[in-house]
């Protein structure tokens, strides 16, 4: 039977309908071929001159450029651009801004044909510390309102290279679904003194059936009204604002959480298609979030959301911003955990 659900934390409704899964047309992915042939690909070792200056890299060994274990490099199809001058311009009723930004790309590992679950600790640690240093850096830009890493990985989740990486795009303007969220957030914080994710949380503790897993001051669970099926949230167990809160044991035992999450999904879905996304709070004020930004601190944690994309949206989701999944979490959380069935 299915059940319309509410989902707190992006105020809006998702439909589990299990008896979805059964339609003809619905069937997981096949494996996708891997491209032994490296040669063209501008992410891999080797191929360095094709993708722009260098912004930033970790290496085995400074002196040995070739040794590099992460970079980030521009975007060359960038959705806005630094070298644009900020300017906002007004026609009549309507208002734009110049495609003023940030638009980055992190080559998340030299190996083409690695996954999440493949890496190690310290090279998702890296990863992780390279979206850090980013944002602390483009936050320095006051004009830089918002701040987002995502993951493409595979053809039905957008990703246009085979090669590992995320993407990273700071912009002038929030969105208004953070803004909303921002409102929603100060309001709840006023009423119980602290914020939504941190009842969220509470609660999917007390419940147990939708955890995965913990490590440290990290919990992963199947969120109770999950828009997508198998889709998982990484958030803190204490109030963590940021990634540049985390101390090298919090990147560890996160860095693991991350590695154990992405092998149970391979375990469960075979080489699937996915977005990662990492939810952050605005980077500086602007007239929109001014009052929503100063218990920030208090009241916003930090949270990575994985989105298998296994099924297709439709007509319904699209014209209803409302999601049909056809696995119940519970179901979902139980296979990722490897219980006996």
């Amino acid at each position: 039977m299915s059940k319309i659900r509410y989902d707190f934390l992006h105020n809006e409704y998702v439909i589990i309908a299990p008896e979805r899964l059964h339609r003809p047309n619905v069937s997981l992915l096949k494996k996708r071929e891997k491209i032994e042939n490296i040669a063209k690909c501008p992410f891999c070792k080797g191929n360095e001159a094709l993708t722009g200056q260098e912004i930033f890299a970790i290496y085995k060994n400074t002196a040995d450029k070739s040794s590099w274990q992460i970079r980030v490099i521009p975007n060359l199809y960038k959705a806005v651009q630094i070298e644009t001058e900020f300017k906002i311009q007004r026609e009549g009723f309507f208002e734009s801004i110049n495609g003023y930004g940030a638009h980055e790309i992190i080559i998340d590992t030299p190996c083409h044909n690695c996954t999440l679950a493949d890496l190690k600790i310290e090279d998702i640690k890296n990863w992780l510390k390279t979206i850090a240093f980013r944002k602390a850096d483009l936050t320095k830009d006051r004009q830089m309102k918002h701040f987002i890493a995502f993951k493409n990985s595979g053809k039905r989740a957008g990703a246009s290279q085979e090669h590992p990486h995320t993407q990273i795009i700071a912009l002038p303007i929030v969105p208004k679904s953070k803004i909303d969220f921002l409102q929603r957030n100060s309001e709840y914080y006023q009423k119980f003194g602290h914020g939504i994710l941190e009842d969220i949380i509470y609660n999917e503790k007390i419940a147990k059936e939708r955890v995965i897993n913990e490590q440290g001051n990290f919990i992963a669970f199947c969120p109770y009204a999950s828009a997508f099926a198998f889709e998982v949230m990484i958030a803190p167990l204490k109030n963590l604002f940021d990634l540049n809160e985390c101390t090298n044991e919090d990147l560890r035992d996160l860095s693991l959480l991350i590695s154990e999450t992405f092998k149970a999904l391979y375990r469960e879905l075979g080489d699937f298609d996915f977005n990662i996304s990492f939810e952050f709070a605005p980077i500086n004020n602007n007239f929109e979030d001014e009052a929503y930004m100063q218990n920030l601190k208090a009241n916003y944690r930090f949270y990575i959301r994985i989105i298998p994309r296994i099924f297709t949206l439709a007509g319904f989701e699209v014209t209803t911003n409302m999601a049909i999944n056809p696995i119940m979490p519970e179901e979902c959380a139980q296979f990722l955990r490897g219980d006996e069935r």
